[in-house]
Formats: structure tokens, sequence, C-alpha cells
């Protein structure tokens, strides 16, 4: 029969677990080693360096239970604090600078692990361990005193409070630190949603509108003038190909794992408006572009921008303006760059249940520039974003994928 035996365990292992265990079992050796050595002249040493057994042996009381502070620090708390009670009642010695020496080593350093209690635990559990131990060393004050016990018990509770305010307030921004990760984890998480939501928005969009208007204009002449109407259809099958596409390499980057690189897909741009020209004039709206200024390589978050608030612009003119006719002009300055759509269609107010105007907003104010869209006073509606260049030197060329960047 085939048997499994457990892995053997390792030295880190013994020492993490093990070894504060054997520190607490040695722990009443010690106790009873402490009144036994109070007088003894005997200590350890080397070179000029020497410490006496009897400053030892309660000091050593005090740190065996030191081991399980990592993993169980309010019972390493309440062992020491019985060692340093019973150390405090049994040892009786005439030298009053010798039971002040140990009293205040041992409760000084138990007022430490109280700073490290209320550093790592909440204050439901911190603050009745900080009111036990000052009860406690308050008590033992008067016990076996030496001299001036008053003194020590105000000393003690300084300690105490003071202990547990600096622990409490490591605890504090340790707490103030997590909620900004999780509130800029969340903002981030936000922001990712946003943006593919703008993406998908922008690039279904323009091509259902595309398709739509192309299907009713197909089913309209499909009797009277079946080459129009098998013209339209090419267009939709086209139009449907690019838009699965861009959907399947949306969905590719979204299910990509984290570190995988993306795909080399070249970003759409300014470069690809005329793209953009001839699906509108496919959809039965001619548009005359206009480039002013002299182009130069933009960043890609800002190219891709620019291209998707004229492809927005131009789908709502296809789908609501009701005209023919519109124009697209983009002006490049020297520190700006200025995409503007104008048609003379029916106008309107800007409102209503849509998400395009909101999405071109976020990615012009996300760029940190000015946008506006609203009917002209002449008639039609107009559509203008204002992004700000930066300088050429800080300008990275593009080579990412659409979405995933």
């Amino acid at each position: 029969m085939h048997v499994t035996l457990p892995p053997p365990r390792d030295a880190r292992w013994l020492a993490r677990v093990v070894l504060p265990w054997v520190g607490v079992a040695l722990l009443p050796v010690a106790l009873l080693l402490a009144p036994l050595l109070a007088s003894s002249p005997m200590g350890i040493g080397f070179g000029d360096w020497w410490l006496a057994e009897r400053y030892l042996v309660p000091l050593l009381a005090l740190g065996l239970p030191a081991g399980l502070l990592g993993r169980r620090p309010l019972l390493a708390l309440g062992l020491m604090l019985v060692a340093a009670c019973l150390v405090t009642v049994t040892v009786h010695v005439p030298e009053n600078g010798y039971l002040r020496d140990i009293w205040y080593a041992q409760f000084l350093g138990i007022d430490l692990v109280v700073g490290l209690v209320a550093a790592r635990r909440p204050r439901r559990v911190s603050v009745p361990a900080a009111v036990v131990v000052l009860l406690v060393q308050v008590a033992a004050s008067f016990v076996n005193p030496a001299e001036d016990p008053l003194s020590r018990a105000t000393l003690s509770v300084l300690a105490v409070v003071t202990a547990w305010t600096v622990g409490d307030s490591v605890a504090a921004r340790r707490r103030h630190a997590e909620a900004l990760r999780d509130h800029a984890a969340a903002e981030a998480l936000t922001a990712e949603r946003l943006r593919i939501a703008r993406e998908l928005h922008d690039m279904v969009a323009h091509s259902i509108g595309v398709i739509a208007i192309q299907a009713g204009m197909g089913a309209r002449v499909i009797d009277s003038q079946p080459a129009q109407a098998r013209a339209a259809l090419a267009t939709i099958e086209a139009t449907s190909r690019e838009t699965l596409a861009g959907l399947r390499r949306t969905l590719g980057a979204l299910r990509r794992p984290h570190g995988e690189p993306a795909a080399l897909d070249p970003t759409p741009g300014l470069a690809d408006l005329d793209r953009l020209v001839a699906a509108a004039a496919d959809a039965g709206v001619r548009v005359r572009l206009h480039r002013r200024g002299e182009s130069g390589p933009l960043p890609a978050d800002l190219d891709l921008a620019a291209y998707r608030i004229v492809q927005e612009a131009l789908t709502n003119v296809v789908r609501h303006a009701g005209t023919a006719e519109c124009r697209v002009t983009v002006t490049h300055g020297p520190d700006e760059l200025t995409v503007a759509v104008v048609d003379d269609g029916r106008g309107g107010p800007v409102g209503g249940e849509g998400h395009g105007i909101v999405g071109m907003r976020e990615r012009v104010a996300l760029l940190d520039g000015r946008f506006h869209a609203g009917p002209r006073p002449e008639g039609g509606f107009r559509v203008e974003a204002r992004l700000p260049v930066p300088p050429p030197a800080a300008v990275q060329p593009a080579a990412a994928t659409e979405v995933g960047r």
C-alpha cells in the first residue's frame, strides 16, 4: 500500500512555530530562579562587558514569551505581564536600586508590547488590553516598593498611554493608507470601465447607424433600383465585418492575462479620417474634410480621442441631423489641436438618453481640453473640441491596440 509521508519540516518552520513555545515552557524555570538568584554576585560577560545573573534572569523571564508576539501578541502580553508581576512579588532584597531597576525594565518592556498590540489589533482589542496592563502596573507600583511608589504609578500611566497612542496612530496611518489604495483601485476600475464603454459606444454606434440607414435605403429601392440595393448590402457587409473585427480585438484585449503583451493592431487616428468620410458618404451624408496647419506626431491617446470625437459627431449627423452635408475641420496649432464638425441640419438642444455627447466630453476632459456641443444660431449643430498638444519631446508614438493600453 502506498503511503504518502508529510513533507519534512524545515528550519524556518521550527523557528516560527516550535521555538516560541519552547520559550514559554522555560518560563516557569526562570520565574523560580529569579528570587533564588536575587542576591547572587555571579554574572556573565565578555571582556569589559558584564551582566549580573540577578538582572539577567528577570529580563529572561520577560523575554521568553516574546517569541509569540508575531502570531499571538495578546497571549505574549499576558504571559509577560504575569511574569513581571510574579518577579515583583517574589523578589525580596534590601537593595532599593536593584528592585527599582528590574521593575522599570520589565514594565517598560511590557508598555512597548502594548504599543505593538495597538498597532496590530483593532481598538476593541487594544483598548481593553491597555486598560488591564495599566491597572496591573499601577497596582504593582505599590507592591514591594523600593521608593516613591506614587511616582512609579504616575510614570506607569504616562508610559502606557503614550505607548498605546503611538501604536494606535501607526494603525490609523495603516488604515488610511489601505483606504487610499482601495479608493485608488476603485477609481482605476471605474475609469477603465468608462474607457471601455466609450470605445464600444464610439465603435459600435457609428457602424450600427450606417447599417441602419443602408438597410432602410436598400429596403426602399430593392425593387426599383436593385443595383443600389446591392451596393447598400455591400456597405452593410463591409461595415459589419469591420465592427465584428473591432469587437473581437476589444474582447481579446479584455481577456488577455495580466502582463501579456498587447497585440500590435494599429490604433485609429486622424490619418484614418478618410475612412469615416467614405462611411458617411455611404450613409448619404457628404463630408467636406478640411485640414489646416502643419500636422506633426501626436500622442496616441490624443490622436485616438480626436478620431473618436469626429466619428461620434459624424454618427450623430447621420442619425439625427437630417442633412445631406456636413463639414469637418482639423486645425493643427503649435500647442493645440482643434477638431470641429458642423452641419446645417435641424439642430436641437443637447440632451436625451444617448451617451455620445457625454463620451466626447469625457474624452476631452481626460486630456485637459475644452469641449463645446450645441445648436448654431444660424441653424444646424456644431461640435468642437480643443485638445492641448504637449511639446514634441513628450510625444510617444503609438503602437498599442485600441483597448488594453
